[in-house]
């Protein structure tokens, strides 16, 4: 009674047990890389949720910069003013600075606009106006400030934008012809 397995069927059953040895540590390397970058696409989002959380709640605060800075602009016309009237401009002087570096703390920054060349994913074109000291496509106003948040663009900068006399004018100015 001894056993009915041969030689050959040894090497044989050695063969496809090697096999597929190589072949489940192969799908097991593959699991674990792709275990890896799951890991790594989770780590990315959690960081971008984290950078980004707050960006709706600081577009409702910009809201409140612009006032806070239309204020201060109404307040500086020459136009003698009270003692009082200069401590209210003060406070609120005071108000958005606070503000503006709370921001900051979090990772939004104002965009420098004015004088730049005028650029289409961190600009918004009010309007074109003639500027003769300036080159065309330079940015010679800005209506409202534009703001990032670490890389991101949380709110366009409106401005107006220079063009050369004798230019052609956009489709806009035609229209009122």
């Amino acid at each position: 009674m001894g056993n009915p397995h041969s030689i050959e069927d040894e090497a044989v059953d050695t063969g496809t047990l090697l096999a597929e040895n190589a072949s489940l540590r192969d799908r097991l390397l593959r699991a674990l890389a792709e275990a890896e970058n799951t890991r790594r696409q989770a780590d990315r989002a959690i960081n971008d949720a984290r950078k980004f959380a707050i960006a709706e709640f600081a577009r409702e605060l910009l809201i409140v910069v612009d006032n806070l800075q239309r204020t201060v602009a109404a307040s500086e016309p020459e136009v003698p003013m009270t003692a009082e009237n200069v401590a209210v401009v003060e406070g609120v002087k005071a108000t958005l600075r606070i503000l503006t570096q709370t921001l900051e703390r979090f990772g939004v920054r104002r965009i420098e606009a004015l004088g730049q060349n005028f650029d289409p994913n961190l600009h918004e074109a009010v309007a074109q106006e003639v500027a003769p000291s300036q080159p065309s496509g330079t940015i010679t106003r800005v209506m409202e400030e534009g703001y990032m948040i670490d890389d991101r663009l949380l709110r366009p900068a409106r401005v107006f934008v220079s063009m050369q006399p004798g230019s052609a004018p956009t489709d806009e100015d035609s229209d009122s012809e």
